[in-house]
């Protein structure tokens, strides 16, 4: 009998299994879903490129930081662009010429990346590929070739046919022909020109009130400013409010084959490429 009382005891004090509260989890789950969604339309953002057009300061595979709060927030800073188009900027700034910014273009499609080269006010013209603001020519002056290693993501062939070589290692390599374009503020970077193309000529422009004109660095191979929205470009200037951030600096790059085996990810990194600022020096590019 005392046995069985004792059985009894120990029954009685082992603790009940504690139910799982699903629908805290869930809510968890949801307040750190909202808290990522929040940073990522109002703080910071990565961002991937998936093109040629900024090269050759960015290559296909670059990842980016782009800060959200840079010229203050619009219709296009959360993620999703779930918001109506909207005038206007809440806490708003212009960028300065020679940002790196993400827009979206007027059809609302993807994020772009590209220059801001032209503010409201500016007259803008391009005449053999040279950039004239408000009259008066933006420098350019030619530097050597650039070797750039061809891999996965930068195959040279496709986008550069006949620019093929090797390197003094033997490595294969692009050879880009390169500006250093200077702005009138001061802000210098390379750019690639391939030769006389249709969007080496635009008629002189007077960029609206509250408006941007935008190029990419590759000037042979970027839809732009410069080129109608029927051919794939954005259409003339753009609306400040269409500017999602300013691109920062590169976290990592990619060469492109990596696959679904981790052990493949380590040897598809870029070195030298971590950690680039893509906030130009104008002091130092002024001198």
């Amino acid at each position: 009998m005392a046995l069985e009382n004792t059985a009894d005891s120990e029954t009685a004090k082992k603790p009940e299994k504690e139910q799982t509260d699903w629908i805290g989890e869930i809510k968890s789950i949801g307040m750190l879903l909202l808290a990522v969604l929040a940073f990522h339309s109002l703080v910071a953002k990565p961002f991937y490129i998936p093109s040629v057009s900024m090269m050759p300061g960015l290559l296909v595979g670059d990842r980016l930081i782009v800060s959200k709060y840079a010229y203050g927030w619009s219709w296009v800073s959360p993620t999703f662009h779930i918001l109506p188009r909207m005038k206007g900027r809440l806490f708003g700034s212009l960028p300065e010429r020679g940002d790196i910014v993400i827009l979206t273009p007027k059809d609302a499609s993807a994020d772009w990346i590209k220059r801001i080269i032209g503010l409201p006010g500016d007259t803008i013209e391009l005449r053999g590929g040279q950039i004239f603001l408000n009259g008066e020519a933006v420098e350019q002056k030619i530097q050597p070739d650039l070797q750039v290693p061809i891999d996965a993501n930068a195959p040279c062939s496709l986008e550069f046919p006949g620019l093929q070589s090797t390197n003094a290692s033997g490595e294969p390599v692009c050879n880009l022909p390169i500006l250093r374009e200077t702005l009138p503020n001061g802000v210098s970077y390379d750019i690639i020109d391939l030769g006389p193309k249709l969007t080496d000529d635009f008629a002189p422009l007077v960029i609206p009130e509250n408006n941007v004109f935008l190029m990419g660095d590759n000037r042979d191979l970027s839809a732009d400013s410069r080129v109608s929205m029927r051919d794939g470009g954005l259409d003339g200037p753009i609306p400040w409010e269409n500017i999602g951030g300013r691109a920062e600096f590169i976290t990592f790059s990619l060469d492109g084959t990596t696959t679904w085996n981790p052990l493949s990810w380590l040897g598809a990194f870029r070195s030298g490429r971590a950690g680039t600022s893509l906030r130009p020096d104008k002091a130092a590019a002024a001198e």
